[in-house]
């Protein structure tokens, strides 16, 4: 394998690991709402705060997605 090959390859591996870490991210805010809603001060609309983490979700996986079929 190439040096050029070896630093493809470990830059596609750092972005998969960032959009699986934002997924992480996301899904467990989701749950905190869940489990806690009256804990979240900031944000008075529990379900617009859990949406807006679902939007990120799919964004994050979209991105994994097109990245594995790159």
């Amino acid at each position: 394998m190439s040096k050029k090959e070896i630093l493809r390859e470990k830059i596609l591996d750092a972005l998969r690991e960032t959009f699986r870490g934002k997924i992480q991210y996301h899904e467990a805010n989701v749950e905190i709402y869940l489990h806690n809603p009256a804990g979240i001060g900031e944000h008075p609309d529990v379900l617009q705060a859990i949406e807006e983490e679902i939007s990120k979700i799919a964004e994050y996986t979209e991105k994994l997605d097109v990245l594995n079929n790159f």
